[in-house]
């Protein structure tokens, strides 16, 4: 493993990309989850597929199309997916987890045409689905680390006002934080960031590994400190253990990383049931 990942510069490629998702996404899933909002990684990931899908569909006909990486397109659609969430939450006000299911059903549907249009699956549309080694390129590097750049400045100078959204948002409104601006920038970076995991982890899987990890972590963590931290630590580990396992064994990536991080899980859940017996004392009851 180490020879070749010193030799072929696609390990390395997929090594460093996979180290930077493992930060990032786990990074936002822990305030997707807290904020209840962890379907909005599957309607994202759903329209992602469809600007790669209309990538590869216009590369068949415009040679502009056939150079440029699909992963551009993929990105320009889970942006304008976040908007079209955002602008759909503000006119349904009372029903606004709509947003979701509508945007994500819109996504497959147009996905689908767009497939069936480019004459069916081929090996780039399946990779993209579930992820792939081989695949990742120095230039999808390149876009990652730029993204994990942006997530992780935004991260900082906006961490305090995500934070009180998160769990206290009429507070947060009396604190003076401008609710929509903060939302819209930080489902903007969510969607960045699930169109540039799809290369290792792949679109129908990606939002595993932003949610997975947290899942795990709030078993075992003792503060909102201690969550962040685990669930970068288990979204590392799952990315490391289930690139190094899908080499060994020549699996697909995307579902190794979602099998380890299934395995956390379990181990945490049963290191929280482990917690409860030990701390657990019945009631004696005194008989007069």
């Amino acid at each position: 493993m180490i020879e070749a990942f010193l030799k072929y510069e696609f390990l390395q490629n997929a090594f460093y990309t996979g180290l930077l998702i493992g930060l990032i996404a786990p990074m936002l899933g822990v305030f997707l989850v807290v904020r209840r909002l962890s379907l909005i990684a599957d309607a994202l990931s759903h329209i992602t597929l469809t600007g790669i899908a209309a990538s590869l569909l216009l590369g068949k006909y415009f040679i502009f199309f056939q150079g440029l990486n699909p992963l551009y397109m993929g990105m320009g659609a889970a942006v304008g997916g976040s908007l079209l969430i955002e602008k759909i939450r503000n006119v349904y006000k009372f029903y606004q987890e709509l947003a979701i299911p509508i945007i994500l059903s819109s996504g497959i549907g147009i996905g689908v045409v767009f497939i069936s249009l480019a004459d069916g699956f081929n090996n780039d549309l399946f990779n993209y689905l579930f992820g792939s080694v081989i695949t990742v390129s120095r230039s999808d590097l390149y876009t990652v680390l730029i993204t994990s750049v942006i997530v992780i400045i935004i991260m900082i100078f906006l961490f305090k006002e995500m934070f009180y959204l998160a769990f206290d948002e009429e507070h947060a409104k009396v604190s003076g934080v401008n609710k929509s601006f903060v939302h819209l920038v930080f489902i903007i970076i969510v969607a960045l960031v699930i169109a540039a995991s799809m290369r290792i982890v792949g679109i129908l899987l990606v939002s595993a590994l932003m949610t997975l990890p947290v899942a795990a972590s709030m078993r075992i963590a003792k503060g909102f400190k201690q969550m962040f931290f685990y669930s970068i630590l288990f979204g590392e580990i799952a990315v490391i253990g289930g690139l190094i396992t899908a080499f060994q064994l020549d699996l697909a990536p995307g579902g190794t990383i979602v099998i380890i991080s299934v395995f956390i899980l379990l181990i945490c859940l049963s290191i929280q049931k482990l917690k409860n017996k030990i701390t657990y004392k019945p009631k004696t009851s005194v008989s007069t």
